[in-house]
């Protein structure tokens, strides 16, 4: 940088010319003082401070608290706020970020080994002062972040003391532990990552292998990375906290977002909750090791739908954008963590390779003195300097006694290693054994064959040295939070009804303020509504207090966008005087504040009859036309079920060509739209009716989905789009209540193997059908399953290895609550399904031969008779057609039967031959019981079916 005196202005003498009086003592160039000393302290910042290095992942003060640590290092525990002070020797800042600092390096549960109170992650606590709490290096960090052989020094900042340049790291602590910066125009953020991952992803890379890496965070949760974009600029995760239904009135978060705290997420529900995006009663936070965040729901609020509000209104979901920047070189540069592990595990080989060629060259110098003390004391020449009187002499003495033995000396003797010779002990040359000798120096060359094997197999050596690595110090580091595909949630589907929606129809406004006008519907401050006019005009508006939506309002209700199942009916008049036109039609996407017609929009058009149908019913009308000379039918019926359901542009169909009077509903419609297929997307784990995923079936009314849950239970929910689903589920499918389930467990106090059958019971509770802490081994839904016991022959050692079990007929199906049976008393090595059994259902015999001959030897059953029945007409009832007779019944009730007249008072069913069946029967003589009323004679007519 430029001196002052450059700045100032100066004479031809190079003298500083006379200042006027008033003007400045001093001139000086902004500019320049600008570009100088911003862009110093820019640098300073960037380097020295906020953005890590790549090669050992620190950033400067982590780096020397590391490095003042080893320094105090002796295997104790030390206080921290001896280390902060250690660490002011190499650092210029304050105690409180080398404080800081420290502990955040603590909590990330990796290079440094705490005790005390270090605050927790989970609750956002702190961490005690520091002269509370102690810390030491951990096993790990001794092994791959030390080694002084290896380091490159630099003087510290006053001088005093060396500091290493970089840290000899032979892991990818950077991507292991992440990091965050803040720099002078420039920025860091770098995720942190699964500790086996990145060792899985060094080994193949070094293999030449495709690899992935994803981010992995302490407090779990879920994450979406199909943005993530290798982590560099532009990329976006969604990180959301994992949320359980205890009950129907009961949400627990067990797991929370990265850079979330419990008491910031409590925080943000309360704050939706004041708002009215969603309804809670109470929060209650039971954190402790692990999250418990109790949600109490309001009564009548839907569990699943407070949960997609919960991710979509509070940090229950936040997103996350990483930054990928690190120094290299010396300069700042945006690297993908891809990249940055590729230098880091190309880093990790060259330490390795280094760390080996020097370790072969200890070696090597310990062979050489070994084989050089061998010569010197076997070969007496020592003997040689008992007579030099200066240190010369004995140097000289020395090399001469050793010069005939240059041909067995490794390399040339050196003023260090005479120094070392002369130094030898007496008592040592008395007790030297040449042959303990020779072994040491075969050792020594043996693990020099070891070293060069390792330098000639490196890139073995270093997936060698990976997976050492993760079997010492992997375990108990898997992946703690789930890699899921989220589900675009909309806001406006999940909020919370916190308004009331009014309108004024004769002035055209509507709103939430309007509370003196007609209450229309409850809704959110953020859903859109619609609005039909007389005139067959609408638009859709976004929910205000007050808000102008035009006069002679016919219909106004919350909008839903791409609703396909809500169907509009309209009749309306084309012009003053034109036809009268029907049609049918859905409302999908639309532009907000934009007026529409359902109309040709011809002038003087008008709504004459229009109902909105939330599942495409289609009502009967009577149409009374006015009255007209020649006119013969005044009115008539019109079902809009006859009409085609069309987009909102179209015209419609030609109702009549004359005036109308009146219109009037003349009988309740039903939907036209038939059954609702729905899909189940293993990706998001949700129920969608895009075709996405498995086809679970088409439902209406009251169908219900099955679940089925490893841990063995099953839950039957209804089939809206909002219900969340256990990830523990195995099966999911439409609910068949005649589908029966067979099921394998082992019991877990006596480990004894049970099987049961049983039929799902209709409750809208999750049924665990295996007591809490057994295990379900298999299940099958077959109808003849079998399956293979095999034993363990190491203790049974009688009797055959295995043994197959036809499932239906070694137990019957009971009650879901049933034990079930045990298969076995042998102990049981494994236990697999075999290839079902196929088993015809039997027919249904409904005669036998009343003579006893049956021909065929099939089982017959005894002949069903119908007591009392009369084969007389029935008598019709007045405008309801004609009485069913009980005999009639009978007949429907058993298709394919026939009447056959036979000998004898009683009737009887007797089967045709082949699969038709027909019914033989004479009137009986016997007259039915007169003390006895007509429905007590039907009832025990119709029990026979």
């Amino acid at each position: 940088m430029q001196s002052d005196q450059e700045h100032n202005e100066t004479n031809s003498n190079g003298e500083a010319p006379e200042l006027e009086k008033g003007s400045l003592s001093q001139s000086i160039h902004l500019n320049d003082m600008y570009q100088g000393w911003f862009l110093d302290y820019a640098s300073y910042v960037i380097l020295e401070r906020a953005v890590p290095e790549i090669n050992d992942g620190l950033k400067p003060v982590q780096r020397r608290i590391l490095h003042a640590m080893k320094e105090l290092d002796d295997g104790r525990y030390n206080k921290v706020a001896n280390i902060i002070g250690h660490t002011m020797k190499y650092h210029p800042h304050g105690d409180a970020s080398i404080g800081d600092a420290l502990v955040q390096l603590g909590q990330k549960d990796l290079l440094i080994d705490c005790q005390g109170n270090w605050g927790n992650i989970l609750t956002g606590d702190s961490a005690a002062a520091a002269r509370y709490i102690e810390a030491r290096l951990s096993k790990f960090a001794l092994e791959v972040q030390f080694n002084p052989k290896t380091t490159t020094w630099k003087s510290s900042y006053d001088g005093r003391n060396k500091e290493p340049v970089a840290l000899p790291s032979k892991f990818p602590l950077l991507l292991a532990m992440g990091v965050e910066g803040i720099a002078v125009g420039l920025a860091s953020k770098i995720l942190p990552h699964n500790f086996n991952e990145l060792i899985d992803a060094s080994i193949k890379i070094l293999q030449d292998k495709e690899f992935e890496l994803f981010p992995d965070f302490l407090t779990g949760g879920m994450i979406d990375v199909s943005r993530y974009n290798d982590g560099l600029r532009g990329g976006k995760i969604r990180v959301r906290a994992r949320i359980v239904q205890d009950d129907k009135k009961t949400l627990k978060i067990t797991e929370i977002p990265f850079g979330t705290t419990t008491g910031s997420i409590i925080d943000s529900i309360l704050v939706a909750n004041d708002k009215g995006k969603i309804k809670i009663r109470k929060i209650d936070d039971n954190t402790s090791e692990n999250v418990e965040v109790l949600i109490h729901l309001a009564p009548g609020v839907s569990p699943d739908t407070t949960m997609d509000a919960l991710y979509a209104f509070t940090e229950c979901e936040v997103s996350i954008s990483p930054n990928s920047c690190v120094i290299k070189n010396g300069k700042p540069g945006f690297i993908g963590v891809s990249d940055i592990l590729r230098h880091n595990t190309s880093q990790t080989v060259d330490l390795l390779k280094l760390e080996l060629t020097i370790k072969l060259q200890e070696l090597n110098e310990q062979l050489h003195y070994s084989s050089l003390e061998k010569i010197f004391i076997e070969n007496e020449v020592y003997e040689g300097i008992k007579k030099c009187k200066t240190d010369e002499e004995i140097d000289s003495a020395i090399r001469k006694g050793l010069k005939p033995f240059a041909k067995q000396i490794i390399r040339q003797v050196s003023d260090e290693d005479v120094k070392r010779l002369r130094k030898i002990p007496i008592e040592r040359i008395s007790k030297f054994n040449s042959n303990k000798a020779d072994e040491v120096m075969k050792g020594i060359r043996l693990d020099m064959d070891e070293v060069q094997n390792h330098l000639d197999h490196l890139i073995d050596y270093a997936i060698e040295y990976y997976r050492q690595i993760r079997k010492k110090y992997g375990k108990n580091r898997d992946r703690k939070t789930e890699i899921r595909n989220f589900e675009v949630i909309e806001a406006a589907k999940v909020a919370a009804a916190n308004q009331k929606l009014y309108v004024n129809r004769e002035e055209g406004f509507a709103g939430t303020g309007l509370r003196k006008d007609e209450y229309i519907c409850d809704c959110s401050d953020i859903d859109d509504i619609i609005i039909f006019r007389d005139d067959g005009t609408f638009i859709v508006t976004k929910v205000a207090e007050k808000v102008f939506v035009g006069q002679n309002v016919t219909y106004i209700n919350v909008f839903q966008k791409n609703d396909n199942r809500t169907v509009y009916n309209l009749i309306y008049r084309d012009g003053k005087n034109g036809k009268i036109m029907v049609k049918r039609f859905s409302v999908l996407g639309v532009t907000r504040d934009k007026e529409y017609s359902a109309t040709k929009g011809t002038a003087g058009s008008k709504m004459l009859y229009f109902t909105a149908n939330p599942n495409g019913e289609a009502e009967m009308v009577k149409v009374e036309l006015k009255p007209k000379p020649r006119l013969k039918k005044t009115f008539f019926d019109f079902d809009f079920a006859s009409l085609s359901i069309k987009g909102r542009n179209s015209i419609g169909n030609t109702l009549t060509k004359y005036a109308v009077r009146k219109i009037e509903i003349r009988q309740e419609g039903v939907s036209t739209l038939g059954s609702l297929n729905i899909w189940y997307d293993d990706t998001v784990q949700r129920l969608n009716t895009e075709a996405r995923g498995l086809l679970l079936g088409a439902f209406a009314g009251a169908d219900r989905i099955f679940t089925f849950m490893q841990s063995g239970a099953y839950k039957l929910t209804s089939f809206d789009l909002s219900t969340h689903f256990e990830e523990e589920m195995v099966l999911i499918e439409k609910f068949d209540p005649a589908r029966i389930f067979t099921v394998i467990y082992q019991e877990e106090e006596t480990k004894q193997y049970y099987i049961k059958r049983f039929r799902i019971e209709l409750t809208e509770k999750k049924v665990e059908f295996v007591e809490p802490g057994d295990k379900m081994i298999l299940f099958t839904y077959d109808r003849y399953p079998q399956f293979e016991i095999l034993f363990d022959m190491k203790i049974k050692t009688k009797g055959s290895e295995s043994e197959i079990i036809s499932v239906h007929e070694f137990i019957g199906v009971k009650g879901v609550k049933a034990k079930g049976r045990k298969i076995t008393v042998y102990p049981v090595k494994k236990v697999e399904w075999l290839e079902p059994l196929q088993i015809a259902e039997p027919e249904i015999s409904v005669e036998t031969d009343p003579e006893g001959d049956n021909s065929d030897d099939s089982p017959m059953q005894p002949p069903i008779e119908l007591p009392g029945i009369e084969d007389t007409e029935p008598t019709p009832l007045k405008d309801k057609g004609k009485r069913t007779s009980a005999r009639q019944k009978a007949e429907k009730a058993l298709p394919g039967l026939k009447k056959k007249t036979t000998t004898g008072n009683n009737s009887e069913l007797k089967p045709e031959s082949g699969s038709a069946r027909k019914v033989t029967d004479k009137p009986s003589a016997k007259k039915p019981d007169k003390n006895k009323t007509k429905e007590e004679i039907k009832g025990e007519q119709m029990e026979l079916f």
